[in-house]
């Protein structure tokens, strides 16, 4: 008889939690696995981590989703290096809009020799660059990181000279490729910026 009793109270107390969760509104799928949505909220092509330039410790991509993002593959030694000062004017301008420009120091053409320490020196004290860079990265050929053979495959165009372009919308799609004279203040490029802001993630 006590054990008979010893059951109804126990089940007596899990319906009362039950309704006390009801109650709450608490959605116990979700709360058993908060890390669902956020995983599910990371584009393919962003799910990658790369070392930042300053200090080498891992960053994710997933922390762009949901922006405008312009990936750009740089050196220091070339033609085209002054573009950085027109990439971090871009980034300034429009990053609270929600564009994050990326950029990505490659010797794949033999124009970026230095170290990630020299490289990360360089940029900020001769052009000012505070956005986001990461370590050297190789953008071509067999050995290229997943995420620049993404970006080719996905464009029909790898890079083929330093400060190649992939702008990628709010969706996590590429929206287009631009060549390394294609610069910062183009009003092709511009305009596609201004445009994959408007539009909705």
């Amino acid at each position: 008889m006590n054990h008979t009793r010893v059951k109804q109270w126990g089940a007596t107390l899990v319906m009362a939690l039950l309704a006390a969760l009801l109650g709450l509104g608490l959605d116990t799928a979700q709360a058993s696995t908060p890390s669902a949505g956020s995983a599910a909220a990371c584009p393919p092509l962003l799910n990658h981590t790369f070392a930042r330039l300053q200090d080498e410790k891992p960053q994710s991509l997933c922390q762009y989703a949901g922006k405008v993002v312009l990936v750009v593959n740089t050196a220091s030694f070339c033609g085209f290096t002054s573009q950085y000062k027109g990439l971090e004017a871009l980034n300034t301008k429009y990053k609270d809009q929600g564009l994050v420009v990326l950029g990505f120091p490659s010797n794949d053409f033999a124009q970026e020799k230095g170290s990630n320490k020299e490289i990360a020196d360089f940029c900020e004290s001769t052009f000012g660059v505070k956005f986001p860079m990461f370590t050297k990265t190789q953008v071509t050929g067999d050995a290229a990181a997943p995420f620049f053979k993404q970006l080719a495959a996905q464009t029909g165009q790898r890079p083929r000279w330093n400060f190649h372009k992939y702008l990628i919308g709010r969706d996590g799609q590429v929206i287009d490729q631009y060549s390394s004279i294609t610069g910062p203040e183009s009003k092709t490029l511009v305009s596609a910026i201004d445009k994959a802001l408007k539009a909705k993630p």
